[in-house]
């Protein structure tokens, strides 16, 4: 089965009802969980809870995050140490650009399960960080 992976922008603009982008990422996201598994991780979970505890409180933040957790069809990748290295990598190599280190884990682990495509809502991911990691076609838009 296809690895989808999925970035923070994307869960808020899931999870949110006032999110922009609410209504498309929803049904965007529902077909991909009949055809795809999707991949995250731990980072991004981070970020997303703490997004979502700010806009909606911490009872749906922690909902959010134990719906994750329950879904066979989400895998949440935990950042072991040969990740963070090829992220500290990534983050020397383009020392240029404001990637943040969730960033340059998610580089990492795309690399490493050789993740080709991304769901981000809001694109932020504008650079082609190796070989292996190419944006797909709807990311171009």
């Amino acid at each position: 089965m296809r690895e989808v992976f999925v970035d923070t922008s994307a869960w808020i603009a899931v999870s949110l009802e006032k999110a922009h982008y609410h209504k498309p990422a929803r049904s965007v996201y529902f077909d991909l969980l009949e055809s795809s598994t999707l991949v995250t991780t731990n980072f991004i979970l981070a970020e997303v809870y703490t997004s979502l505890r700010k806009a909606i409180g911490a009872e749906q933040a922690l909902a959010f995050l134990r719906f994750i957790h329950a879904s066979p069809r989400i895998v949440v990748v935990r950042a072991d140490r040969t990740v963070e290295k090829d992220a500290e990598r990534i983050l020397a190599k383009y020392s240029d650009h404001e990637f943040s280190y969730t960033d340059a884990v998610s580089f990492a682990v795309m690399k490493k399960r050789n993740i080709k495509e991304v769901l981000p809502l809001i694109v932020i991911f504008k650079l082609q960080v190796s070989p292996s990691f190419h944006r797909p076609a709807e990311v171009e838009r």
